[in-house]
Parts: structure tokens; sequence; C-alpha cells
């Protein structure tokens, strides 16, 4: 059996959005800025797939500006909200320490620019306290950016309560959304944010498609210097067939995500109750406020990389974590942030589900995953530590 169990890494192209996709290729083939008929054909896709993009996420059409994904929306708005507010003497930023890289190195870069960042940690659930970050803000806080849900661990964060925060100090707020768009209810403006990242291979859209929102009044520096498309915020010339594709599973994703969330959640909690029958593992993030599919396990005495390798040879796609960091020798910088000691962090696998997903898979899976670690831990010289009394397990 073949069992696809990482979507949180990239989701299969939906039906729906494959059929968009290859009718634009074949027929709205013009250039948006073009003032020809066909140009103007595909002028009115590009606004419809904008309007779409904007219903589904609570805003107006005109906060919506097209990216090629999320690494790009979320550096856009860094970028911005630090520049424009340095004009006003602000040069604070806030984030949290379990960030996806993408926003992490932009900050990176934005300190060697002068700016300050103030990196707030996280609880061992994978929860933000907002009492954290009011502590963390300081009269030259320019913007603060949490992600909606986390990447590896997939625990959802408190943004409603964020967002009033901020609005009360009068400080920029940034989402990355990429995990939660189309997977978690949306609303910008009665959740206060300012500025929102999504991606959209991550809901059933095709990759090099994705979007930030920029609530009216935020100004948007463009990274890229050319044309006056996406109405001066991104140069180039769209990518319509990917963003009509992406907008059509977008609002595939909103209009089933009820249900969809009802089942996937049955499934992952099948999942968890299985795997937290291996003895000295252990779930990450909080088990009640995370996204419907996420699955995060630690194993004591496995090494990670060998696990998926396993799995792999038995049928079964998962990962470490984020795919961003495949290959990466260091631990996750997510699991260290929320206090697992870094031999742990080393032994974790992440197992993420969606609507594709069926109960036979999820069958499988709950016994293959098992299997699998009683195997690699008998070839273990940490386990056979562990096992022998050398030392107490980590994982009691």
């Amino acid at each position: 059996m073949r069992v696809y169990a990482d979507n949180a890494a990239t989701t299969p192209l939906s039906a729906r959005a494959l059929e968009v996709m290859d009718r634009c290729l074949r027929e709205v083939y013009g250039n948006p800025s073009s003032l020809h008929a066909v140009g103007q054909r595909a002028a009115d896709a590009l606004l419809e797939a904008r309007r779409v993009v904007a219903r589904c996420l609570g805003c107006v059409p005109a906060e919506v500006v097209f990216t090629s994904g999320g690494t790009e929306a979320n550096n856009q708005a860094l970028v911005s909200a630090a520049l424009g507010a340095r004009r006003a003497g602000k040069t604070h930023l806030v984030a949290t320490a379990f960030e996806h890289h993408a926003v992490l190195n932009t900050l990176r870069r934005l300190e060697g620019q002068g700016f300050e960042v103030t990196l707030v940690p996280v609880g061992a659930d994978g929860v933000l306290e907002v009492e954290s970050v009011e502590r963390a803000l300081r009269p030259d806080t320019a913007l603060v950016s949490v992600m909606y849900a986390n990447n590896e661990v997939g625990t959802v964060q408190p943004l409603a309560q964020i967002g009033t925060l901020c609005r009360a100090h009068d400080v920029l707020f940034h989402t990355d959304a990429v995990q939660a768009a189309g997977h978690l209810p949306i609303d910008l403006h009665a959740q206060g944010v300012d500025l929102l990242s999504l991606s959209g291979h991550k809901f059933g859209g095709p990759k090099g498609a994705g979007a930030l929102c920029a609530r009216r009044g935020v100004v948007l520096t463009s990274l890229l210097v050319g044309g006056p498309q996406e109405r001066g915020r991104r140069a180039g010339t769209e990518n319509l067939p990917a963003i009509a594709a992406m907008a059509a599973a977008l609002e595939e994703s909103c209009a089933h995500m009820d249900e969809d969330a009802r089942y996937v959640s049955a499934l992952r909690d099948r999942l968890v109750r299985a795997l937290g029958a291996v003895p000295h593992s252990r779930l990450n993030g909080d088990p009640v406020r995370r996204l419907p599919g996420n699955v995060s396990f630690t194993f004591e005495g496995v090494d990670s990389e060998r696990l998926i390798m396993a799995l792999d040879a038995r049928g079964v796609c998962a990962s470490a974590g984020s795919a961003c960091g495949a290959g990466s020798p260091e631990a996750s910088h997510v699991l260290l942030a929320m206090g697992l000691p870094q031999e742990l962090a080393y032994s974790t696998v992440r197992l993420s589900l969606s609507p594709n997903n069926t109960a036979e898979e999820v069958d499988y899976l709950c016994a293959i995953v098992p299997q699998v670690v009683s195997e690699l831990r008998r070839d273990s010289p940490a386990w056979r530590e562990v096992s022998a009394g050398a030392r107490d397990p980590l994982i009691p």
C-alpha cells in the first residue's frame, strides 16, 4: 500500500484546480496588462481570482497581491512593515522563536539593516501566550509576526487575541497562514490581521502561486523592480494559470472546510491513539489546538531519518518536519523552541493527513509505524542503554 502522509509539505493538485489551470493555459493565454480583447479576457480572469481569494479570507480584492508563494509573501510583508515603520522611528520587530525560516531569515537580514528583533518563546505545548507578546512590545515596536498554525507540530495560535493586542498598541500584525489557509477559518479584518501570507500548494493548488493580503492603508514595498503589475506592489507578468488554479483550490477547500476538518480530525485522532500506545513516545504540540491533519510524534531511541527511509520502503511518505529544512544537520528549531532535548528532536516524525487519505490508509499507518519503530529500536545503541537500565528514558 502507498500512503501519502506528507500533506504539510505539499498537497496533490486538486481536480478542480487542474481543470482551471488547463483551461487558462489553453484559452486564457493573454497578458493581463494588454489592452486588446485577448489581454482583457486574461485581466477579467485575474480579477475574478482576486475576488475569490478575497471572499475566502475576509478582505476586499484590492487588498490581495499575488506572489510566487508563501516565502515571497512573508519576505514582502516583513520588509514592507519594517521599512515603512522606520520612517516613523520604529525599528523593533517581534516574532516567535518557532516561525518558519522564511520569516526568521528575513528578520535576521533586517537585523543587519539596523532593526532589533525579539523572539518570544512558546510553551512546551507549542501554543503562544498572548501575555508573552504583550511583554515584548515597546514604544518603538513596528511589527508582530506570529504564524497562524505551525508547519511542524500543527499548533494553532490565538490569532484574534494577538490582533486585538496589536491594534491597541498601534503595531502592525503579520501572520504566516501558509499552513492554515484552506484548513482553518480566516477573516483578515475580524481577526485584526494587517498582513497575511499564504501558498497555493498547501491546499490543493499548484506550486509557484501564493498571495499576500495587506489591509488597506498598509503600504507595500515591491521586492521586484519592473512594471506596474499588482498596482505597483509586485512587478512582473502575473502567472494567471497558477493564480486561477490556486483561487479555485482555495474556494473548494473553504467550501468543504468544516466537513473535511471533522473527517481528517477523526483520522488524526485514531492515528494519535495508536502511536501513543508505543512505549516511550510522545505527541508534540497541544492535542486539541492543532491542525486537523497534523501528527508530530517523537519515538525515543529512533533516528528520524532512518525511520522516514524505512517507512518509505514500506510505502509511507512522511517527514521529520519542515520540508524546507530537509537535509539540514541541525535539529528542528521548532522542537527545540518547545523545550524538546536535542536527542529527542532528532527522533521525531511528522505524519500529515488530508481529506484524500482513507480509513484503510490510516489503519495501515497505525500498524506499520509501531512495527518499524520496534525494528529500528533493536539496532539503536541509545535504546539498548534505556532497555538495559543504563539510563532513564527521556520520555516516561
